[in-house]
């Protein structure tokens, strides 16, 4: 099974931005279908995006905000959050093919 690795996860102040990063163990390429979640405590697991192929998909509260960008040489896939708010606190994980990463937390605080 793929491994995944996600990063990038800082404390931010509202209105920052950061970029998360998600590296698989194995060759990505276009045909990649991902997807972002995030979860605070004591709360499920919310959906957050879905990138499949050259089509990507966003949860209203992020739509205009969150964007998806892959490097296939890396393996990695970025997730680019602009716009931060303190709602956007939480853990972030990326999954594919029912493979999860460990998570990395963002917090967005002043």
């Amino acid at each position: 099974q793929v491994h995944i690795v996600e990063s990038g996860g800082a404390l931010v102040q509202p209105g920052g931005s950061l970029r998360l990063s998600c590296v698989f163990s194995e060759h990505i390429d276009k045909t990649l279908s991902m997807a972002w979640y995030r979860q605070t405590p004591g709360n499920e697991r919310e959906w957050v995006a879905t990138s499949q192929g050259a089509v990507s998909l966003f949860a209203d509260s992020v739509q205009g905000r969150f964007t998806i960008s892959r490097d296939d040489a890396r393996n990695t896939v970025f997730l680019q959050m602009n716009d931060l708010k303190p709602e956007d606190t939480a853990v972030y994980f990326c999954t594919s093919n029912s493979a999860w990463g460990q998570g990395t937390q963002v917090t967005v605080s002043a």
